[in-house]
């Protein structure tokens, strides 16, 4: 459990430049929106070939919505479901799946950060890094639980895993 809280609290760090350095200015990667459109309709057809309507929701490093898609039937809903996992999945640097066990409200030390507002920690929402770095985050909604809007997300991150080779 300590090991968890330390890895939490070290992934919501913000500032990844030591108080003590002289540089001041900082440089990031991000997704093109192309990337993150093809990441979302992978996703998306994942999970139609498994039989889910679902959305899908592509954030940036920050948080910010890069795309979102919301196939025919799925309800309404998902979309803000999966713009809340996204969105929690690139703020904690972890999947949302081990973010809702980490966080499970008998976990006494670490079920406060379920406080944080927009925070979502249910199974679907996945970060990506490209070389190390965190470039987005990716959720799913509507499939038959977090285990398979997670697996939709994942088969998302592997279309594009070689665009996002540098």
């Amino acid at each position: 459990m300590k090991r968890l809280l330390c890895a939490i609290a070290i992934a919501v760090s913000i500032n990844p430049i030591s108080a003590n350095s002289d540089e001041a200015l900082m440089s990031f990667k991000m997704m093109t929106p192309e990337t993150a459109l093809k990441l979302a309709q992978a996703a998306l057809a994942d999970c139609r070939k498994r039989g889910f309507q679902t959305s899908v929701a592509v954030v940036d490093r920050f948080g910010g919505v890069q795309v979102l898609l919301r196939d025919r039937l799925a309800g309404n809903y998902t979309v803000e479901v999966a713009q809340r996992k996204a969105w929690t999945a690139a703020a904690f640097r972890m999947d949302t799946l081990t973010l809702a066990n980490a966080t499970a409200f008998d976990k006494v030390a670490s079920a406060g950060i379920r406080q944080v507002a927009n925070a979502l920690m249910v199974g679907g929402g996945v970060p990506i890094e490209a070389a190390g770095s965190l470039v987005g985050a990716v959720a799913v909604s509507g499939a038959a639980g977090g285990k398979a809007d997670d697996d939709c997300a994942r088969a998302g991150i592997a279309a594009v895993a070689d665009d996002l080779a540098f």
